[in-house]
């Protein structure tokens, strides 16, 4: 991608500034303690569930474990718990690995499925605003926070997490890791190697709630007012 007039404008800054534009490189200076890579240190993949499920308590968030040949049930029953006749899903190449597109053409005898598509644009909202239930893939997992990390694209949209009524995020068990120290390592190391890291990265935390007004906390204030992680062995 071009990028257009940016030496004049760094030049403008640079003289704004009453100084020389600085072209040389910045160093990352060397931190004699780094605390951050000391939490939860050595825990394995399963202790790491295990700070996630009480975590989830804290946010509000139902949690299972399943095994993937469970996983239909599984989804099947929290659909119904939520009372959802209406479902939209990301394009996930996931979808297909974990078998959810013959799980979804199966509900889409009883339910109402749409999947991302792309090709029509804005009308993707549209369908997210009306849906009982959003599901998507989790990228990175936190498990000292309980947040799910979405690189949204093309084929994953933001709406999908934010509009429906209720969500539910997949956690394939190899996506969980200590906390946000881990996955902003991920991201960089996935920048400096070239790959394509989409521009908006969503951190999302169980169902949306607020304690602005008076320190009460209320749940549902600004997205679905109910969430349900489900991590797959």
């Amino acid at each position: 991608m071009a990028i257009h007039n940016r030496d004049k404008f760094l030049n403008n800054l640079a003289n704004n500034l009453g100084r020389p534009r600085r072209t040389d490189e910045v160093i990352r200076p060397t931190y004699s303690v780094q605390p951050q890579y000391e939490v939860l240190n050595g825990y394995s993949t399963e202790d790491l569930i295990l700070v996630l499920q009480e975590q989830c308590n804290v946010i509000h968030t139902d949690f299972i474990q399943t095994e993937r040949n469970k996983l239909a049930n599984v989804l099947k029953e929290t659909i119904n718990r939520y009372e959802g006749k209406s479902i939209i899903a990301s394009n996930d190449k996931r979808n297909k690995i974990y078998g959810l597109d013959e799980i979804y053409e199966q509900f889409n005898q009883e339910l109402d499925v749409h999947i991302w598509d792309h090709t029509i644009g804005e009308e993707n909202q549209r369908i997210a605003e009306r849906a009982d239930v959003g599901i998507s893939f989790s990228d990175i997992t936190l498990a000292e926070s309980a947040t799910i990390t979405l690189l949204n694209n093309k084929n994953n949209g933001r709406s999908i997490s934010l509009l429906p009524k209720t969500y539910i995020a997949i956690i394939p068990k190899n996506t969980i890791v200590p906390r946000m120290t881990q996955a902003a390592k991920r991201l960089h190391e996935a920048t400096i190697q070239g790959e394509d890291v989409p521009s908006c990265v969503s951190f999302v935390s169980g169902p949306s709630n607020s304690a602005d007004i008076e320190m009460n906390l209320i749940v549902g204030v600004h997205g679905p007012i109910k969430a349900t992680y489900i991590v797959v062995d």
